[in-house]
């Protein structure tokens, strides 16, 4: 009996000191990553921040002066949200895909290839295409497809007073650098290795040299593990937002209650509300994982969300931006 009582003792002490640990470790005040972040909302504001996904694209052609231009003057967007391709020529772009085949007229010039990559392709090059081309509207329409003809003398010009050649970003950096001093961007690097390093050299040049105020209103997010390690060694003065690896870290810390151990030093967690591992369905939409990144000064980001009740629960964990394709129904949602 008394060994029966002396083993339930040991595994009491084990289990209170177990508890006790998690308890410490979760109301000693973590570290901040930042004390003044402008992408954490707000507490006196109850809407999220809106930030366009790729400039609205289903309200208009993706990532064009065109859609960025209609986000801040229709939608009054808070966050611009883009990715970045390098050209040929060094010059850094805005695009989803590496390639122009989806959203422009590049095949009508050229058809002996599937697909037709930026890095082909010089700047001036790609000014020549219709990037309003493959855009459908909510009607089924396709608005800018006969806009101009391939043969016409004047297309560049035609293109770029209506804003739909492809768009460089200081372009869009200078269109609102003075009307918008607090506009906000999320950007993505998509190129990998060399050429994703030359994207962040480039990217660190403009906003250090041309638009010094935008750069703590600019985040930089990444896939590659290994750009978001040259951007956090060689570019430290620019916001980071969380890599793949970084937001796996992070999360995986918090559901097991050990985030204090976790060494976070980006900006903004951009999320899904979720995620598979290995057949392992993992929700992210939770009140704990945003109360525990503001506790870190980290703003916490999600995307794509395009269905209004979806918008409303994350509206109510406290979630600081929804990035979506839909910003006209955003305003419907909240006015």
């Amino acid at each position: 009996m008394k060994k029966k009582y002396k083993v339930l003792m040991v595994l009491g002490i084990v289990l209170a000191s177990i508890t006790l640990f998690f308890l410490v470790i979760n109301v000693i005040p973590p570290k901040k990553v930042s004390t003044n972040n402008v992408f954490i909302k707000d507490k006196s504001v109850s809407r999220p921040m809106l930030a366009a996904h790729r400039g609205g694209s289903l309200t208009n052609p993706e990532n064009t002066l065109k859609a960025y231009e209609s986000a801040v003057r229709d939608y009054n967007i808070d966050i611009v949200e883009s990715d970045i391709w390098i050209t040929k020529d060094g010059k850094i772009v805005f695009s989803h895909d590496g390639y122009i085949d989806r959203m422009s007229d590049v095949a009508l010039f050229d058809n002996t290839k599937e697909k037709h990559y930026i890095a082909d392709y010089t700047l001036e090059e790609l000014k020549n295409f219709n990037f309003g081309y493959g855009f459908q509207d909510k009607n089924g329409n396709y608005p800018y497809r006969n806009l101009v003809t391939i043969d016409q003398a004047n297309r560049k010009e035609v293109l770029a007073s209506e804003g739909l050649q492809i768009l460089e970003v200081g372009k869009l950096f200078e269109r609102f650098y003075e009307e918008k001093p607090n506009l906000l961007f999320i950007v993505e690097i998509k190129n990998g290795n060399e050429l994703g390093y030359a994207a962040a050299n480039a990217l660190d040049d403009l906003l250090t040299n041309k638009y010094p105020n935008y750069k703590n209103n600019v985040v930089i997010g990444t896939f590659h593990d290994e750009i978001s390690a040259d951007l956090r060694n060689n570019h430290p003065t620019l916001l980071r937002g969380a890599s793949t690896g970084d937001a796996a870290g992070f999360i995986i810390t918090e559901l097991l209650g050990v985030n204090l151990f976790n060494n976070a030093d980006f900006t903004c967690l951009q999320i899904p509300t979720s995620y598979k591992i290995k057949g392992i369905k993992l929700t992210l939409d939770r009140k704990a994982i945003i109360r525990r990144a503001h506790r870190r000064g980290i703003a916490v980001q999600y995307w794509t969300i395009n269905d209004a009740d979806e918008m409303k629960h994350l509206a109510s964990l406290g979630c600081d931006c929804i990035m979506t394709d839909d910003p006209e129904l955003f305003n419907e949602v909240f006015g």
